[in-house]
């Protein structure tokens, strides 16, 4: 007597939704980054400059432009189009702020959250040079 098992299929987040995070991932960080940048202007104090950059850059433009992807080429969402956002949020958080530790104590002890973040950025914009190179 053969017994039929259920297969538990992971949750990919619909078409509809991966453009959408994409853009309130990058307004929000669009608000964090021009508000730190009014906040070091105010100050005189441009030590973070660095991290002001990245964070509009990665942070803004970059998942703006990864949702405007997602959302004229719906049929490239899938799996591996959720994991490379997530690696790009996620690295991008633990990049600057090993960043910020770095310029602010100038200790190595936050070089490795630098570099760790680093790679999962670089790991998720490759992901998607491949994920853009079999839809477009």
């Amino acid at each position: 007597m053969a017994t039929q098992y259920s297969t538990i299929q992971p949750q990919v987040v619909e078409a509809t939704r991966l453009p959408g995070i994409c853009f309130k991932l990058s307004s929000l960080t669009a608000v964090i980054g021009v508000s730190f940048g009014v906040y070091m202007g105010v100050g005189g104090d441009h030590t973070l400059g660095p991290v002001h950059v990245h964070l509009n850059l990665v942070g803004w433009v970059s998942l703006f432009l990864f949702g405007l992807f997602y959302k004229f080429y719906p049929d490239a969402i899938g799996g591996a189009a959720v994991v490379q956002v997530a690696m790009v949020a996620i690295g991008y958080v633990v990049m600057l702020s090993g960043l910020a530790g770095l310029l602010l104590t100038a200790s190595a002890a936050f070089m490795p959250l630098a570099v760790v973040g680093s790679l999962l950025v670089w790991l998720g914009f490759v992901l998607f040079f491949v994920i853009v190179a079999k839809t477009a």
